[in-house]
């Protein structure tokens, strides 16, 4: 997989997060690590930071679930409108947490 196909496996996968679910940068390069043979969460952040406006870029954490930093206040106010289930200051991994091997 080139990098221009990973950046553009990132950005399908994170569309493919329903709304009011959410997934990690280590849980999206952990999905893709197969098929890529690339598995960095921070390589998921940068392709987000570059090139996630067009996507729900908000549905994408820190395994903490931490919301994306320097977009806490918008990203809390968008996971909010969808019904995601909010802890403190973040996002409830264990009940918002998604994969695509949910699909089936």
């Amino acid at each position: 997989m080139t990098p221009d196909e990973y950046v553009e496996a990132v950005l399908d996968l994170v569309e493919r997060i329903p709304a009011g679910r959410v997934m990690s940068y280590g849980g999206i390069a952990d999905a893709l690590a197969e098929r890529s043979g690339r598995a960095s969460a921070r390589l998921v952040g940068s392709i987000m930071a570059r090139h996630g406006g067009s996507v729900p870029w908000h549905r994408v954490v820190t395994a903490a679930g931490r919301l994306p930093p320097g977009h806490e206040r918008e990203a809390r106010s968008r996971l909010r409108a969808e019904g995601a289930p909010l802890r403190g200051e973040g996002v409830d991994m264990a009940a918002a947490g998604w994969s695509p091997d949910a699909e089936g």
